[in-house]
């Protein structure tokens, strides 16, 4: 591979590294609050998060795209505090990743630690255990399978991105062209044997990773 092949791998490994500690990071209480709530928001939160699913790429970035522009909000808030404006950087990929990835994350943590059920929970109470310690010394052990599966979808499904991180970082070399964004810029260049060891990377990596899930994920392993 030439170098800016290997750039663009590299890029797209930082994004995706940061991205999916930012999603554990963001992800995890969402998913202990949609677990435990009784709340009559559960049901609009848990549709807010799982919108990436089934909207188009375009338009989450679009939308995210003219909130962090000039005269959106988030792109005023940043030009005030002297960030300047997030689309077409790195840091703007990052938002828009964390965006779109979220409910790769989100749903398998929330279905381990709904899976755990009150009874744990009840046991460590009455050992006076309080939720904090409940929750880390508790819910996050028994609930492992669920973080290992959201790490790795999160990580791979920003791995694989192209429409969102096209809209939002564009395709500067170094600096937003990512994996997905090189493959087809060598296609439209008809540099076919490029892309096909890029491509060929990608499948690989996709084989790996769900090798990974279903062989080190127990829940999927039992179903399978």
């Amino acid at each position: 591979m030439e170098a800016p092949d290997l750039a663009a791998v590299w890029l797209t490994l930082k994004l995706a590294t940061v991205v999916t500690v930012l999603l554990l990071l963001v992800g995890t209480p969402i998913a202990w609050w949609l677990a435990r709530t009784r709340s009559r928001l559960k049901g609009v939160v848990g549709a807010v998060v799982a919108l990436p699913l089934v909207l188009p790429p375009t338009v989450l970035g679009f939308y995210l795209l003219v909130t962090m522009g000039p005269n959106g909000p988030i792109g005023q808030l940043t030009q005030a505090i002297g960030l300047g404006l997030l689309p077409f950087t790195f840091p703007g990929l990052v938002i828009a990743s964390t965006f779109y990835s979220l409910p790769f994350v989100v749903q398998p943590i929330q279905n381990a630690f709904e899976a755990i059920g009150e009874r744990p929970l009840e046991v460590a109470a009455t050992l006076r255990a309080s939720p904090w310690d409940a929750f880390w010394s508790v819910a996050v052990p028994l609930a492992r399978p669920g973080f290992l599966s959201g790490a790795i979808l999160g990580f791979a499904h920003t791995v694989g991105e192209f429409g969102i991180v096209l809209m939002i970082g564009g395709n500067i070399p170094g600096r937003t062209r990512v994996v997905s964004v090189q493959i087809y810029d060598h296609v439209e260049a008809l540099e076919y044997t490029q892309a096909h060891w890029l491509a060929g990377g990608m499948v690989l990596f996709s084989f790996v990773v769900l090798l990974a899930l279903y062989t080190f994920n127990p829940a999927r392993r039992k179903a399978a």
